[in-house]
């Protein structure tokens, strides 16, 4: 307490001279504490002015005492104070990583005449030299760097290859918190998770508007910068303002991003007291690459000047590589990968998956990845089996392509002939022109007659078409691009054909034009066929579109949030699976959902639920409300009060959502399930060989009514306990009550006694429900002998 939180008159029962006393021990106290800070500033400067004195003493091959004079003498001659002058020395004598990403932020953003901006950094940089931990650089950022700019707490995470996301220093937050977010699993959107992702600072406003959750106070400003060395994002510097933050001028936002710069050398060598492990030796990968039975590339990352990644260079590719373009492995060996693989570049292609695996450690894995490659200057598309995965500073990518997806040029080809296609090439400058024995067929000419210039081709078209072809010659010899069009060809028997032509010019380094290549096709055949379907297509067009389009998009999203097969779930002695199977029928497409995440906390949340009405709108009102769920989840609170406020999201936030739901949440340490229910037919426990449902607590449905609360209810599991939610698709049966239907779900239940997971494919296998609708069921199984709760 201060002196000025003592009040004056506070000496009631006391001699009168203790007020006065007390008073003059506060504003000692206060006096100290100044002191200490003063202190605390004094000696930072001190280092800094340390390190300048070193600086000189190494150049001018003096002693101390001469460098300590020499750098009074120089700042008075300058006018500036000592301390400045040392911050301007370190600058120019910095070869050290951290010296270097501070040099850099002041000729960045230190702005003219502005000696401060420059002192900070350097005092900050040498609190973090002198720190040797992540928690005290943390200190040392927020105290000579990032208070002057109005920040209030930072923190700095760790990223991990699984994406989560490691706390490993805070300041200006409380420890009771920091504990609670040591560590955020992989999936958790919190602003540091979207920086590391999108790989650039993310500024926001105000938190509290952004509904990110997040470590330190939920409003106020707040900015998150990826923090990196060498193109690899090693962690995040998190920065908070107490109030809303006004847009920053780019000299401040240059200054943050170099203290996330220093934060990325302290992380790298700093991973809870370890030095950050450097993966494998590239030989190592290399023999790795010879084991496996797959093609395989080695990449190393390729510099530019300024330390960027720009390319990757193929250091190895393994004996069993096959290349796309059917090219010898010789030829990819030692490779810049844009300049071997052109088409890898571009927004979603290879190139961008393989640059995000080494800046964020991540790993990428598809099933069925398309690749795209040129053979002959025709870009051949196919499907592969592709991973990417860093180790260390090097890349690997392997990807295993069916044979017979190589040779598909060669099956192009036949393609052409059985499709009526001729090919040509001309070279307008000397009039040499080459087509195929198929062109010849389709202009009616024999073989041995002379081939028809592009420049003529107008006078073989029809008058009606004569325009267009016109413009199909001046996009291509003119303007020196790549254009078709669709004609019909007028032959010298009066046979009319309907005929698509195609051609690109081939230039040479200068642009110059050396060639035009391309090919004719007669679509006659599918002009008529066209024609006479052109009518019944243009009536039913419309309406199937729409209906094959919502259908397939609200499969797609069904599958992309729930997929059939979900992976079990194992934590904290709990064995969690689940199975979801969506109705056979596109229209039907339902929202029912499911979910089964450990939270920040440790605590489990488990719930299911089912969206009234059926197809897209179904669809994306279960995406609303699951991910509202899990959001809201991350605030701490018990499960009635997570669909009271879900309950105010589908009446509020969206449009007429109505929905029946439960939400559980387990608490390892107790071994005690705490759950709500809105409208949902109760869980089913089966324990020691007898099922029996649960209460039906009170709690109406989602969206039903503005304002509403939900009863909470506790169950105290015991080992091998089976707790069963899901939704009324298992058991919804027409002309039978649904009593009876939660009935012979406890008969089964109680009678079967094999594990969890074929408890729940017996469920499934075995149900006579006859709606056709979505099913989930989740089922949570208490691991065996484990101790008692605390406590008990």
């Amino acid at each position: 307490m201060t002196a000025s939180e003592i009040p004056a008159d506070s000496t009631a029962g006391n001699s009168p001279a203790e007020g006065p006393a007390l008073n003059r021990l506060a504003a000692t106290v206060e006096r100290l504490r100044n002191e200490i800070q003063q202190a605390q500033a004094t000696a930072d400067g001190r280092a800094l002015i340390e390190m300048a004195k070193g600086v000189l003493v190494e150049r001018l091959r003096c002693g101390p005492a001469q460098a300590a004079h020499q750098l009074g003498v120089l700042a008075e001659q300058a006018g500036v104070t000592p301390l400045e002058l040392a911050a301007e020395v370190v600058n120019q004598a910095a070869q050290d990583k951290v010296s270097a990403a501070a040099g850099e932020f002041l000729l960045r953003a230190a702005a003219p005449g502005d000696p401060s901006a420059a002192v900070r950094l350097r005092t900050a940089e040498s609190g973090l030299l002198a720190a040797g931990d992540t928690q005290r650089v943390a200190e040392a950022l927020l105290d000579h760097a990032l208070a002057p700019l109005g920040a209030s707490a930072a923190a700095i995470w760790a990223a991990g290859t699984d994406g989560s996301l490691s706390l490993r220093g805070f300041v200006g937050i409380s420890p009771h918190e920091a504990q609670q977010w040591r560590y955020v699993p992989p999936g958790v959107a919190t602003p540091a998770r979207q920086a590391l992702t999108q790989r650039k600072a993310l500024w926001i406003e105000d938190l509290s508007s952004s509904r990110l959750p997040s470590i330190g106070d939920h409003s106020g400003g707040r900015v998150a910068i990826p923090a990196g060395t060498n193109g690899k994002l090693l962690g995040v510097l998190e920065v908070c303002w107490p109030q809303p933050l006004e847009p920053q001028r780019p000299q401040i936002q240059r200054q943050l991003e170099a203290l996330a710069e220093l934060c990325a050398h302290t992380l790298e060598s700093d991973t809870a007291g370890a030095p950050v492990p450097h993966g494998p030796d590239v030989a190592d990968l290399v023999r790795l690459a010879e084991a496996l039975f797959d093609s395989v590339l080695v990449l190393l990352p390729h510099f530019d000047h300024d330390g960027t990644v720009t390319d990757f260079r193929i250091h190895h590719v393994n004996s069993r590589f096959v290349d796309l373009a059917g090219r010898p492995r010789n030829r990819i060996n030692g490779a810049l990968l844009l300049e071997a693989y052109p088409m890898a570049a571009g927004a979603g292609q290879i190139f961008e998956l393989i640059e995000h695996v080494f800046a964020t450690g991540e790993t990428y894995r598809a099933d069925r990845a398309v690749l795209t490659e040129l053979v002959d200057q025709i870009p051949l598309t196919v499907s592969a089996a592709l991973s990417i995965s860093r180790h260390g500073d090097a890349v690997l990518m392997v990807w295993q392509v069916e044979d017979e997806t190589v040779r598909l040029a060669a099956l192009l080809q036949h393609a052409q002939r059985l499709g009526r296609v001729g090919g040509f090439e001309e070279n307008p400058d000397i009039g040499e022109i080459t087509w195929s024995s198929q062109l010849f067929d389709l202009y009616g000419l024999a073989p041995t007659a002379n081939p028809i210039p592009l420049r003529r081709l107008p006078d073989h078209a029809h008058n009606d078409d004569a325009d267009a072809v016109r413009r199909f010659l001046r996009t291509v010899l003119r303007y020196g691009n790549a254009a078709s069009t669709a004609f019909r060809l007028i032959r010298p028997d009066g046979v009319t054909r309907h005929i698509r032509i195609i051609a690109e010019p081939v230039l040479d380094t200068a642009g110059h034009l050396l060639a035009i290549r391309g090919a004719y096709q007669d679509i006659s055949a599918q002009h008529w066929t066209e024609v006479a379907l052109s009518a019944t297509r243009d009536q039913l067009a419309h309406t199937e579109q729409h209906a094959a389009e919502q259908s397939r998009l609200a499969r797609q999203l069904q599958q992309a949030i729930m997929p059939a097969a979900q992976p079990s779930i194992d934590a904290f002695g709990l064995h969690i699976a689940v199975r979801y199977r969506p109705t056979e029928q596109d229209h039907l497409v339902g929202g029912d959902w499911y979910d089964a995440i450990v939270l920040p906390s440790k605590q489990i949340l488990v719930s299911v639920g089912d969206i009234t009405g059926h197809g897209i709108t179904a669809a994306t009102d279960m995406v609303v409300l699951r991910n509202a769920l899990r959001g809201l989840a991350a605030t701490g609170a018990g499960p009635g009060q997570l669909l009271t406020w879900l309950n105010l999201v589908a009446h509020h936030l969206t449009t007429d959502i109505y929905a029946t739901a439960i939400c559980g949440l387990y608490d390892p340490q107790t071994r005690v399930l705490s759950w709500a229910r809105a409208g949902h037919l109760p869980p089913v426990l089966v324990r020691a060989g007898q099922a029996t449902a649960l209460p039906l607590l009170d709690g109406i449905i989602l969206g039903a009514l503005a304002e509403t609360t939900y009863e909470e209810g506790e169950l105290q599991l015991e080992p091998d306990d089976v707790l069963l939610l899901y939704t009324d698709g298992l058991i919804e049966r027409r002309g039978r009550h649904l009593d009876e239907c939660v009935e012979r779900l406890l008969a089964a239940s109680a009678r079967f006694s094999g594990s969890l997971d074929e408890r729940l494919d017996d469920l499934l296998d075995n149900s006579d429900s006859d709606t056709d609708d979505d099913t989930c069921v989740v089922g949570i199984q208490v691991g065996p002998g484990l101790p008692s709760p605390s406590g008990s």
